[in-house]
């Protein structure tokens, strides 16, 4: 993926934040800025955690140790971005939700797009 295509990821994920954070209780976005990196701050954290546990323990990964683990992730998250404040229940919703918009928006994990990167 080219630096613009990271850029263009991370923007679509911002305001993916926001949209959640308007739609989700207990979970709110100060505005894009702090969206954005929570955006950066979320897929470090989930690199992180899959690098060190693998795949099926990650945000990224499918099933309900993925999902509490994003869930995790996001709770997490609040303590470095200023601006976003997280209850509990709200990092619970904001996974679902945001693995619910996956769906319909899916995207390789940062940890995969360099592994194909090593291989070409």
């Amino acid at each position: 993926m080219s630096f613009i295509g990271h850029v263009v990821r991370f923007i679509v994920s911002a305001l993916v934040l926001m949209v959640v954070g308007f739609i989700v209780p207990q979970f709110s976005v100060g505005g894009f800025w702090s969206a954005l990196f929570l955006a950066l701050v979320i897929a470090a954290l989930g690199w992180i955690v899959e690098g060190i546990f693998g795949k099926r323990v990650t945000p990224f990964g499918r099933g309900i140790v993925g999902f509490i683990a994003s869930a995790v992730v996001i709770w997490i998250a609040q303590f470095i971005v200023g601006g976003v404040t997280v209850t509990w229940l709200g990092a619970i919703l904001a996974a679902l939700v945001i693995g619910i918009i996956d769906l319909f928006i899916p995207v390789s994990t940062p940890y995969e797009a360099g592994r194909r990167r090593d291989r070409v």
